[in-house]
């Protein structure tokens, strides 16, 4: 039977010495990963699920250096340990992408904390601890779209858990001769929407404002009708499971090149016709709001030009 914490042990040593020279081996890492195989786990039988890890890892590394970069502003990721910066790949990468190989964010987090307080330093495990759970927190929530009320009610209540409001917006333009769809691309793949926690006493226009002039540096907006509301669960490694309702607004703006400003989590911002949507990777649960949206716009859109909006 594998045991995934020793695979991911000898995961970690191959890429140490893989990191170590500057991505410069005189073997394949492919190769490299054998021979530490064979030596210090010759009964493992988990060689696939190792040089998934691997390629994954390294497919990958642009992006989540990224993450960890936004995740650690205060450590440069050159000067992050070796043994601390490999730990938060292989940690990161299983908890973006771990739904793959069937290991839940919770696991892909402790699994990580664990190897960096076996293999690294005195205050390892807090550092991974601390970056990984920044990322769970603050960059989507990875795994959300599997939470079910099912499960929740199982473990906590769903009366009994803390409430979070947020606003949601929905972002489009109209040109002269199209209407446009702004959408914001996140650390996952993933194209989605602006969303910002309701602060206290704050209403939702007040939020959604505020997230568009942080986050975008969009200063001039039309807040417009509810697209839609909707309610996930999200499971904070910290503070355990929270109630997020989020209402989703119609937001008009200006035409005009719109950038990321400091969003964590978020890379860029784009404008696209409805025909440019199908193609795009969505969450789940957005796939319905936005394409309500579409037909929201479209109707304001005719009203607009004089046609009717039956």
């Amino acid at each position: 039977m594998a045991n995934r914490h020793l695979s991911r042990s000898i995961v970690l040593q191959t890429l140490y010495e893989w990191d170590f020279n500057d991505g410069i081996t005189p073997l394949p890492l492919s190769t490299i990963l054998a021979e530490n195989t064979t030596e210090f786990a010759p009964e493992n039988n988990d060689n696939e699920y190792m040089d998934s890890l691997v390629g994954g890892i390294l497919r990958m590394k642009p992006q989540l250096d990224e993450v960890i970069a936004k995740a650690a502003p205060d450590w440069p990721i050159e000067k992050i340990a070796v043994v601390d910066r490999n730990v938060l790949r292989i940690g990161l990468y299983e908890l973006l992408y771990g739904e793959e190989q069937g290991v839940p964010p919770k696991v892909a987090i402790n699994e990580a904390i664990e190897l960096a307080k076996q293999y690294g330093g005195e205050s390892s495990g807090r550092f991974i601890n601390g970056v990984l759970g920044s990322v769970y927190r603050q960059l989507g929530e990875p795994g959300k779209e599997q939470q079910s009320k099912k499960n929740v009610i199982k473990d906590i209540p769903l009366d009994q858990m803390p409430i979070e409001k947020l606003g949601g917006a929905l972002i489009y333009t109209l040109t002269e001769d199209e209407v446009k769809m702004g959408l914001v691309f996140d650390v996952f793949g993933r194209w989605t929407i602006v969303k910002e926690d309701l602060q206290q006493n704050e209403r939702v226009d007040q939020a959604i404002m505020r997230a568009l002039v942080t986050k975008l540096g969009i200063r001039s907006a039309m807040i417009g009708d509810v697209v839609s509301e909707s309610e996930y669960v999200a499971n904070d490694p910290e503070t355990g499971k929270t109630r997020k309702q989020v209402a989703y607004h119609l937001v008009e703006v200006p035409f005009d090149t719109y950038s990321i400003q400091e969003a964590k989590g978020l890379q860029e911002f784009r404008w696209f016709t409805a025909d440019e949507l199908a193609p795009l990777n969505f969450y789940d649960d957005m796939v319905p709001v936005i394409a309500k949206a579409i037909g929201m716009v479209a109707r304001i859109a005719l009203k607009r030009s004089g046609g009717t909006s039956e």
